[in-house]
């Protein structure tokens, strides 16, 4: 796996850069060595944020941490990404029966016991109608809904209008 680290608004010092680079070569073993985990740091509000985000053909592990010890942070993060590769290592195994990606053997078995299965609760359908982005996120304000799926009319394709943490909005275009 190789770790590939990216700064914004942070200068990361490299005693930084070789702390992560070695605790990401842990969860290495867990997947193909042409795998990326790509390891963003930033300044936000004063405080330090670690993102993680390792794309394995398909499936992506991501964590993120924000705190003012960086280095707490790098531990929280990778913690983060072993649970959910445990927690899920059975239903992975299904998806990937055939990927050379995520190795199994290694992931360790999930231990924690408290009967979380994962369930869809409630379906529901919706007529899909053509508006601009701009339409989409009125429409969510007015419904006050965190997210609005909708028939994006400039790109003639499904997309997804999301309000942010930092109190703005997102959008997820699909691509064929």
């Amino acid at each position: 796996m190789r770790v590939i680290i990216t700064s914004k608004n942070l200068s990361a010092s490299s005693h930084l850069k070789e702390i992560i680079e070695s605790k990401f070569q842990k969860l290495g073993k867990y997947f193909s060595d042409d795998i990326n985990a790509n390891i963003t740091l930033s300044l936000e509000k004063g405080r330090q944020k670690i993102e993680a985000t390792i794309n394995a053909k398909g499936t992506i592990f991501r964590a993120e941490d924000t705190t003012n010890d960086v280095y707490g942070s790098v531990d929280r993060v990778v913690d983060k990404l072993s649970a959910q590769m445990s927690k899920f290592k059975t239903k992975l195994q299904r998806k990937h029966t055939d990927s050379k990606a995520i190795l199994f053997a290694d992931v360790p078995d999930y231990t924690e016991d408290d009967g979380e299965e994962l369930a869809l609760v409630r379906r529901k359908k919706f007529d899909l109608l053509p508006m601009s982005v701009d339409e989409a996120v009125l429409q969510m304000e007015l419904l006050e809904h965190t997210f609005f799926v909708f028939l994006n009319m400039e790109s003639d394709s499904v997309s997804v209008v999301y309000k942010r943490k930092d109190g703005n909005y997102g959008l997820l275009e699909t691509e064929c």
